[in-house]
């Protein structure tokens, strides 16, 4: 092969052929694998046309020069087997062929997406297409890059890859910032410039703010990102303003960083911390033991050793027939290891490892074949492949398992792809424009649940004009915690604003959906990024409110057996004897109890207190209620008997004023007695009504009993109101209807206004309100009935004579 000036080669993938020459020679010098057979091999260019793809593949089969297709024209080639081109196309087109003779076909370079449809099927040396498009997913979604770009050929499999990753990117919450495809490009040199019509000098991805930007498609699609950058770079001074690229490029396995002749003084740096899919490989270190001792003069049988030997150093071979002036000539001691990245790699990457299991795959086959117990007939002849015939090679083919040199083992599943999975590589540049391939990273779909992806992100190295690393890729700025994300109208669900959490809600991650509500016990904090505890809360002994409402119940307690006293020791003077003097005791002992009742609303509840709260106020202050009225009912008794030939006089001195206090008492604790079987009050807490405390209180049970026990007590009140206000004119000198008529007055306005207040109050101020409810009524009925009387016996005993009470009854 012979080249001139506008002959180029890219040098990077002289190392498929050299894997190609290992593996045959590994072979060969293995007498355990086809003993006694020489394997040779074809290498045939297609040139990147359809056409000569068609021609080479018809030249493979059958004798050069003169074939008529299908027929044997002198010595037809015997071929068992091809190992496809590194394109997608090259391979579909060889497939037409090919598939109408039956011969196996393995491809170690692009996908193809209607290979299912080939006979025979390809036979992938690597796993399905569809794993790496999952793995770009899983490597999004664990730095938490949710704004891509995508980058795509412009062609079939450009479209499948953009519609199979835009359905994965809506299930898993990621947008695409933009979508570029990618063309091949036929560059010219004009004045040492480089152009290209296509090229836009404005690409997406150079505007987008997207960080993170997935490139698919044939292997030299990062060669049209190189050239946009460049020309961009040179033509708009505005994108060397912005110290532009800090991204983190993301290439699929078909993607290699590779250059033409025409890019090579290219910064190869622009893409430092690049990510790469790879098919997974092993390193061989004989394969890199064979590199080293290649030179310009290793083989004669080379025909693409000169033309890559002269473009890699930029040399010329004496009898060379290119026709550009390069500086030297090429000598013995130049070396592939000394040549930058870009140009050739000394470590086997993946294509050259798949090129290098394809071989012994096909040799596993037919040693397999050559082993089974049909060797005889099947071969013709022992210890030959003369009479092969390429159907019955499927058979095996499909079932080969080995394990190669490195450990790894090949096999191949149902579909005929490679059962194995890929490498993250992590691309480390330096200043000399070389670059390493570190590996940090992989996806096996045979790995446990949850583990299928592993990443060491303390191996990675990222771009130097990144801000951030991890860098983020997002539309916006991340909602910090407090916030939850609220859509934009009319933009990607990716492009968001954030929202102050509700009052009563918090989120306490970062980009959060939706505020939560805390648990039951807890509340947001001020910044509502976090959850306190609730402090449990009751009225208690030792805070202020709760010692002076105790101590006012003590001191009306103390005043009330005050009065007691005062009333037992003048005990036979007229105005303790009027009215019921055994009434009146009744009546101070039952307020001194519900002075007492009081307490048992303080302090933190228990089963005992919450039985007792409302069920012993609610019988002892009846039973108040119940005296009041009945000493209304004796004045009234008593003036009605004063009067000639009335009926009444038969129950003056009767103890039926007894009975209205036993019966009226008794209804109140037979109300107390169904509550307490049925429904009894029990401690409960309350962590719904006050956002940020417990309130520890008495659950009343049965609701409506409770309005029963206060409802019955508002009904003695009214009755006794109602006599009292009837009879507050009758004339006596001691008449207790004006002051039981000021006393029920008091008692309804603390009840009627108690209500409302006590519905609307929480915590231990609703306890408080109960509480200054009873000491206000209990007062009430205190100081109206009272005090009057007291004044007399202790300041005024000159008003406490029969002849005073006789005359002023007159």
């Amino acid at each position: 092969m012979a080249c001139n000036s506008a002959c180029r080669v890219l040098t990077k993938f002289y190392q498929h052929i050299l894997a190609l020459v290992f593996a045959v020679n590994k072979i060969n010098e293995n007498v355990k694998i086809l003993p006694n057979i020489t394997l040779g091999f074809h290498i045939y260019d297609s040139y990147h046309d359809a056409k000569m793809t068609y021609r080479a593949t018809l030249d493979l089969l059958f004798k050069g020069h003169t074939f008529v297709p299908n027929y044997k024209c002198g010595i037809q080639k015997n071929v068992i087997g091809v190992i496809g081109g590194i394109s997608s196309d090259t391979s579909s087109f060889m497939a037409d062929i090919l598939s109408v003779y039956k011969i196996p076909q393995i491809t170690y370079g692009s996908f193809a997406t209607n290979y299912e449809t080939r006979f025979p099927p390809f036979y992938h040396m690597a796993p399905n297409e569809y794993l790496q498009y999952q793995g770009i997913v899983r490597l999004l979604l664990h730095f938490r890059w949710i704004w891509v770009g995508l980058i795509a050929a412009n062609d079939e499999n450009g479209e499948h890859f953009l519609q199979t990753l835009e359905s994965l990117f809506s299930k898993n919450g990621i947008c695409s910032a933009f979508i570029e495809r990618s063309t091949k490009h036929s560059y010219t040199v004009l004045s040492g410039e480089i152009f290209d019509q296509s090229v836009n000098i404005h690409p997406l991805f150079m505007e987008s703010e997207a960080n993170a930007i997935v490139v698919h498609g044939e292997i030299t699609s990062i060669t049209w990102v190189a050239f946009t950058i460049m020309v961009a770079l040179r033509i708009d001074p505005q994108y060397k303003e912005k110290n532009f690229p800090g991204k983190v490029w993301i290439t699929t396995a078909q993607v290699d960083f590779i250059v033409n002749i025409f890019l090579r003084g290219w910064d190869i740096q622009m893409f430092h911390g690049a990510l790469s899919f790879t098919v997974h490989s092993s390193e061989l270190l004989a394969f890199r033991e064979f590199l080293q001792k290649i030179n310009p003069f290793w083989t004669k049988d080379d025909g693409f050793l000169q033309d890559f030997w002269e473009q890699a150093f930029d040399c010329l071979f004496p009898d060379s027939n290119m026709q550009t002036q390069f500086p030297g000539t090429c000598t013995e001691d130049q070396r592939l290891g000394s040549l930058p990245g870009t140009l050739f790699e000394m470590s086997m990457t993946g294509h050259s490892y798949s090129i290098y299991n394809a071989v012994y795959s096909m040799v596993h086959a037919l040693h397999a074949m050559a082993s089974s117990r049909l060797k005889h007939t099947v071969m013709g002849k022992r210890n030959t492949l003369e009479h092969l015939k390429v159907e019955q090679l499927q058979f095996f083919l499909r079932r080969i398992s080995f394990n190669n040199s490195a450990g790894d083992e090949i096999v191949f599943n149902e579909r005929g792809e490679l059962m194995a999975g890929f490498d993250i590589m992590n691309l480390v540049t330096f200043p000399n424009n070389s670059y390493v391939k570190v590996k940090v990273g992989k996806l096996d779909p045979q790995a446990p649940s949850g583990k299928e992806m592993i990443i060491h992100i303390e191996r990675m190295v990222w771009h130097k004009n990144l801000t951030q690393v991890p860098p983020f890729s997002l539309c916006n700025e991340k909602c910090k915690p407090g916030y939850s994300r609220k859509r934009k109208e009319g933009e990607k669900f990716c492009c968001y604003t954030c929202a102050l959490c509700p009052e009563g809600k918090m989120s306490n991650q970062e980009d959060i959906d939706y505020c939560v509500t805390c648990p039951e016990d807890h509340y947001p904090n001020i910044g509502q990024d976090n959850c306190v505890p609730k402090s449990p809360t009751f009225l208690s002994f030792k805070e202020p409110l709760g010692i002076s409402l105790s101590f006012l119940a003590l001191f009306l307690s103390l005043i009330t057996l005050l009065v007691l006293a005062a009333f037992i020791k003048h005990w036979n003077t007229p105005i303790v004897k009027a009215n019921n003097r055994s009434l009146t005791y009744i009546l101070l002992v039952s307020l001194f109890l519900c002075f007492l009742c009081s307490l048992l609303l303080t302090g933190e509840p228990n089963t005992v207190t919450c039985l007792l709260q409302q069920t012993a106020f609610g019988t002892v202050f009846s039973v108040a209620v119940s005296s009041v009225l009945a000493k209304t009912m004796t004045v009234v008794v008593a003036f009605m008997a004063s009067k000639p030939s009335n009926s009444f006089r038969k129950w003056v001195g009767k103890r039926w004023p007894y009975s209205i206090v036993l019966s009226c008492s008794f209804v109140q604790v037979g109300i107390c007695a169904v509550w307490l079987s049925t429904s009894p009050p029990f401690p409960d807490l309350d962590t719904h009504s006050l956002t940020q405390e417990i309130i520890m209180e008495c659950n009343e049970g049965s609701v409506t009993m409770f309005y029963c026990v206060l409802g019955y007590m508002g009904f003695l009140a009214t009755l006794s109101f109602t006599v009292a206000f009837l009879a507050r004119k009758l004339p006596d000198s001691f008449n207790e209807a004006r002051f039981i008529t000021f006393s029920m007055l008091v008692f309804c306005s603390v009840w009627l206004s108690f209500v409302p207040t006590y519905l609307s109050t929480r915590g231990k101020h609703k306890v408080a309100v109960e509480i200054f409810s009873i000491l206000a009524s209990s007062a009430g009925l205190l100081g109206c009935i009272f005090f009057p009387k007291c004044y007399i016996i202790l300041l005024r005993q000159d008003l406490n004579k029969r002849e005073q009470i006789m005359r002023r009854k007159h």
